[in-house]
């Protein structure tokens, strides 16, 4: 642990995936995309699909360390904490929704409700209550059961197939409206309203949270020992993954979904993930590197929504085509083009993190 009591292979980690996201949300071109930077187009797994979980996965265990100044107790005070985060949060999703919308002259009947933080809102939201309320050593128990009955309830209504029937489709169309929507492109081609930040594919965020929040308490509980916490996180981390990808026979691997098996198998991939940085960090001190990223990672959520004014902006004035079809292109060709315009973009954002970094400047909700 670093002396601010931060732990940095953590914060690492969080920016690596803050990174990753705004590097494959914003290409020079989305015809010319490298296929490891596009995601599934329903089931299985590219290593783009796994950049939101593992974020998902380490809000899980920051939520242990934040939540530790409450001995892990429902107060008012905590839980208006809690409440308080979770409906800033879902704010600053839609507000993000509204901007582009009216940037392009949208009408409010369209907006998109749903979105990557409004699922993390309520995945915090409800994580965070339960983490508070009950006994953590029964936090693993909590979760197996949550993917089970979604699992049963995927399986019993035939959900685990793109069609405008999908319960998860269903419930956004039933509680939002279609118009409200994300509309997603099925194999033919057709246009569909499916939400892949869905209301009740939340389900699968809450266990991946959960999931997340006992692994800090394991941090936690050898926080004196790096090799201990290594050794704990390789073998959960690859129970979980092995788990993951014995089941997906019987319930698919897929993001759009949140599957049962997808959280099973992005969590243990975060596990072994987050113990390699831990070998690297921590016990080894290899350091150097790892400026960049924890750049982003004491920020995260303040450089996403910078990243999407600034790609929602550049797209308004034409900047982003400009860029990429006078420079990035002629000079990379068209797929790495669009990738060096990407990586580009990333660095872009980064500036303000690291001014923010060097004068120790936390934004938070």
């Amino acid at each position: 642990m670093a002396q601010s009591g931060r732990l940095l292979s953590l914060d690492v980690m969080r920016g690596i995936t803050i990174a990753g996201m705004i590097m494959v949300n914003n290409p020079g071109s989305w015809g010319t995309v490298y296929a490891p930077l596009r995601h599934a187009q329903w089931d299985g797994l590219t290593p783009t699909d796994l950049v939101f979980p593992f974020f998902m996965f380490i809000m899980g265990v920051s939520m242990f360390f934040s939540l530790r100044k409450y001995d892990f107790k429902l107060s008012r005070e905590s839980v208006f904490k809690v409440v308080k985060r979770t409906v800033l949060i879902f704010l600053v999703g839609l507000g993000l929704n509204l901007f582009g919308l009216l940037l392009n002259n949208g009408s409010l009947e369209n907006l998109r409700i749903l979105g990557v933080m409004q699922r993390l809102a309520l995945a915090y939201g409800v994580g965070s209550l339960i983490g508070l309320a009950v006994n953590h050593k029964y936090l693993l128990h909590i979760a197996a059961g949550i993917l089970v009955f979604y699992w049963a309830l995927l399986g019993l209504t035939d959900s685990t197939i793109l069609s405008e029937q999908n319960i998860i489709a269903w419930v956004d169309r039933t509680l939002f409206g279609a118009s409200h929507m994300y509309k997603d492109t099925m194999a033919d081609g057709t246009r569909i309203a499916f939400d892949p930040e869905g209301f009740l594919s939340t389900i699968g965020s809450v266990a991946h949270v959960l999931i997340g929040f006992y692994v800090g308490k394991m941090i936690m509980d050898s926080k004196k020992n790096n090799e201990l916490i290594i050794r704990n996180l390789f073998i959960l981390g690859t129970i979980l993954l092995f788990g993951g990808l014995l089941l997906h026979y019987g319930c698919p691997i897929n993001k759009k979904i949140w599957s049962s098996t997808f959280v099973l198998t992005t969590c243990g991939l975060g596990s072994l993930f987050l113990a390699l940085l831990i070998w690297i960090i921590d016990i080894n001190g290899k350091k150097r590197w790892t400026l960049f990223f924890e750049s982003f990672g004491i920020n995260p959520l303040y450089l996403y929504v910078q990243a999407s004014l600034l790609a929602t902006l550049f797209s308004k004035i034409g900047f982003s085509g400009l860029m990429y079809n006078s420079v990035f292109q002629p000079a990379f060709g068209n797929y790495l083009g669009s990738l060096v315009w990407a990586v580009f973009f990333v660095v872009v954002n980064w500036i303000p993190g690291y001014f923010l970094y060097k004068k120790q400047i936390y934004i938070k909700l």
